[in-house]
């Protein structure tokens, strides 16, 4: 099979197309002819970073690409849920030992997958599972019910704007922060009333949104030193969820509202191989969200060819995308 494969990682990381043999089914797997592959932000950091700074890093030739949408070319022994020509989506790899989805086909643990949504092409298919999982859980885990006000941080990125979609879905009401005219119309495109963070302060918008008691559930995909704000921004005993958490921060603020933080990394049941029917599970779940319209991915309008995956990866970090960069295989 043809594979994009990274060959040195770094700042002058190398991609190079290769034939590699094409993998073989193991029980419990199905083997996925790849249609398109997204690009997300663990994989550009992960071919600039590298084994040294991130121990998952998968050893070199290695061949990147975590999301995917395909069809089922071949079922592993014990595997009755799918059959040759399913069409499905998955993240599932691209990381530690785990082939990624930058090649014509790749083995899949059949508990990661899911049936792809019938009303998403399989570009938009493939532009769902890390991102959905990831809002997904966030949101769950914060106990998002009907009717409470939500607050996604980085609501035109590629989680967040699947948060606020996923959080209309539950039936709550929609705040997201953004800035700029094309990052603004993005959310409210989705269904959020946006808040430009750079013309509002915190102490405004929570004024104006909810008469100064704050929000009672913040899906923060910004993280950092933005957690601060999201501590300022929530209502007494809220829930936070937050997909980065990597900072030192000084928790006076979160004790003193009696917060709760939920911080989602998606990746452990594949890093782990705990819970992977976790992932298959959610999968279902959004694909029948998508499928009763209530969920759909913003793409990119720039599209790639699978030798071109390096100049799709430079694209999600210029900053310039808008939507989920994808990759046609």
């Amino acid at each position: 099979m043809k594979a994009l494969t990274l060959v040195q990682y770094g700042e002058a990381a190398r991609f190079e197309m290769a034939d590699m043999p094409k993998p073989e089914v193991a029980a419990g797997q199905v083997l996925v002819k790849v249609a398109a592959s997204s690009v997300n932000t663990v994989d550009t950091m992960i071919r600039v970073m590298g084994q040294e700074n991130l121990p998952f890093a998968p050893d070199l030739p290695a061949v990147l690409g975590m999301d995917f949408a395909g069809t089922v070319e071949a079922v592993g022994e014990g595997v009755t849920a799918y059959v040759v020509g399913d069409e499905v989506y998955v993240c599932a790899g691209g990381l530690a030992d785990l082939q990624g989805a930058l090649a014509e086909f790749m083995p899949v643990d059949a508990r990661l997958i899911a049936h792809k949504p019938k009303s998403l092409s399989m570009r938009e298919a493939a532009a769902l599972p890390l991102v959905a999982i990831t809002a997904y859980e966030g949101l769950t885990r914060a106990g998002i019910k009907s009717g409470q006000k939500v607050l996604v941080q980085g609501g035109a990125g590629g989680v967040g704007h699947v948060a606020i979609q996923l959080a209309k879905h539950f039936g709550a009401e929609v705040y997201a922060t953004g800035t700029g005219d094309v990052q603004m119309t993005a959310i409210s495109g989705h269904g959020a009333t946006p808040i430009d963070f750079r013309t509002e302060s915190v102490a405004d918008y929570v004024a104006q949104y909810t008469d100064g008691a704050g929000f009672e559930v913040i899906f923060d995909s910004v993280g950092g030193a933005n957690m601060s704000n999201s501590f300022e921004a929530a209502a007494l005993n809220a829930n936070i969820a937050s997909t980065v958490a990597l900072l030192e921060l000084d928790l006076s603020p979160a004790h003193f509202k009696g917060l709760s933080l939920h911080v989602v990394f998606m990746l452990l049941p594949m890093l782990q191989n705990k819970g992977r029917e976790v992932h298959g599970d959610i999968l279902v779940k959004l694909a029948e969200i998508a499928d009763t319209g209530g969920l759909k991915p913003m793409l990119d309008s720039e599209s790639f060819a699978l030798e071109q995956a390096g100049a799709a990866y430079d694209r999600l970090t210029s900053g310039q995308a808008i939507g989920k960069v994808v990759v046609d295989v």
